[in-house]
């Protein structure tokens, strides 16, 4: 018996020994995919905190753990709403993940938790975003006249063309929001995160920079880096058609480019513009939302005068088109995050569907070069067909072509991680955007409803 209880008390022993050198292991030097977990959480929370106005433990639930790695349920988030600060931590213990509030510009991934250096990264005297009151019609104002009538709202209300966790719909024709749908918990005044839609919103800033002659769509020698290197001969267009040859891994759910240039890295610009090449600008289609932050910084140098940088999504694009949800964020050092972060209403985000559906003209005004959004619509030979010259698609999300979603050759897309859409049809005069938190493997595909949508238009 003697014998029997000095075992169970070595064991007993090992046991709180393993305990704490673990805990002290994770607490000294946590692993990588922990840290990016914490990031990715504080970075969500906060977003959806001080833009949409959410509730954090909700937001912490429906946006992170729900949809993600199962160890995100052991994420705990803390908000100091005081100092704009949310801190992520596994267990409550482990890991720290930071992010940073800053107004105007949103929220940002503090991966170093350097606060002061995040805070003096971009402009403090930059006015907060304010919603106009502006009883006009859509889109020049936020007056919704003879919507959710008759075939087309009872579309919207079809739950499964609408697909799981849906979060807003907005179907506009002939100028007009013509039915809208919004799930539990949102409405039209809710920002929502586009993810990889941002893409194509921050390819229209590149535009307008080609319009406003600050950058060349042609133009080599694009960033200081690379000078005296073989990568000064990407040109503009490479980067935007996403085949310049730059190595970069977009896989999720572990520690890859992509997530260490998110969650990692207080300088996103970092990791993509130090990638090797892999093959020559124009020969390998390889989806990057590195490619995009390069962009993003490319566009930003171009303006020149900083301060005008950080203002000139608002003033070049978001103001003119009524935007005055959209915030567009910027990383711990500076840079707008051009491949994922732009919160708008679902209103916003079909004013800029319409916009592209206009070629680019607002108001009688062109504020993209002619041809410009022809591009977008035009396939890269190294995507087979699938991704444009201009930051979007030509495949319906799960790789589908309009033959064989069966809808008009003109349809093109933007697209978002976790069931963001716009189908953008000229032929049809249709904007139809779709917003949700719905992950790839539920396989949920919107050109399902978009078909039922063009079928029941009225006759031109």
């Amino acid at each position: 018996m003697r014998f029997v209880l000095r075992i169970v008390k070595a064991l007993a022993t090992a046991s709180v020994v393993i305990v704490i050198g673990g805990g002290t292991w994770l607490y000294v030097d946590p692993p990588e995919l922990l840290r990016v977990g914490d990031g990715y959480a504080a970075k969500i929370v906060c977003s959806n905190v001080f833009l949409a106005g959410r509730d954090p433990q909700a937001a912490l639930y429906g946006d992170v753990q729900a949809p993600g790695n199962p160890l995100l349920r052991l994420v705990r988030v803390s908000v100091d709403r005081d100092q704009g600060r949310v801190t992520a931590r596994i267990l409550g213990l482990f890991a720290p993940g930071y992010a940073l509030y800053r107004g105007a510009f949103g929220c940002t991934s503090v991966p170093d938790g350097n606060f002061k250096a995040a805070a003096e990264a971009v402009p403090s005297d930059t006015p907060p975003r304010v919603a106009p009151e502006n009883a006009a019609l859509w889109p020049e104002g936020e007056s919704v006249a003879e919507a959710n009538d008759g075939e087309l709202a009872s579309l919207l209300a079809n739950d499964v063309l609408a697909g799981p966790q849906m979060r807003a719909m907005v179907v506009v024709h002939n100028d007009r929001i013509v039915a809208e749908r919004y799930g539990e918990g949102f409405d039209a005044k809710t920002p929502l995160l586009g993810w990889s839609m941002t893409k194509t919103v921050n390819a229209a800033l590149v535009g307008r920079a080609i319009l406003d002659g600050k950058v060349d769509f042609n133009a080599t020698n694009l960033l200081p880096q690379w000078k005296d290197d073989e990568r000064s001969q990407i040109r503009l267009r490479d980067l935007l058609g996403m085949e310049s040859g730059l190595a970069f891994n977009e896989e999720y759910g572990d520690v890859t480019d992509v997530t260490r240039m998110l969650y990692l890295d207080p300088d996103m610009v970092s990791l993509p513009a130090n990638a090797p090449f892999e093959a020559k600008p124009g020969e390998r289609f390889r989806y990057s939302s590195g490619t995009a932050v390069l962009l993003s910084r490319i566009w930003m140098d171009g303006v020149g005068d900083q301060k005008k940088a950080f203002s000139y999504p608002r003033e070049a694009l978001f103001k003119p088109l009524g935007m005055s949800s959209a915030v567009l964020e910027v990383d711990a050092r500076g840079t707008f995050a051009g491949s994922s972060y732009l919160y708008a209403t679902a209103r916003d985000w079909a004013r800029f569907g319409q916009f592209l559906l206009r070629d680019g003209v607002w108001n009688g005004q062109r504020l993209l070069p002619d041809g410009f959004v022809r591009a977008m619509r035009t396939p890269t030979q190294s995507s087979g067909g699938k991704y444009t010259h201009g930051q979007a698609w030509l495949a319906a999300p799960g790789g589908d072509t309009s033959a064989e979603a069966g809808l008009p050759e003109d349809t093109f897309w933007l697209e978002g991680h976790d069931g963001q859409s716009m189908a953008i049809v000229p032929s049809a005069d249709l904007v139809f955007v779709r917003m949700g938190l719905t992950p790839g493997r539920l396989g949920y595909k919107p050109q399902l409803m978009l078909k039922e949508l063009l079928a029941a238009l009225p006759a031109s």
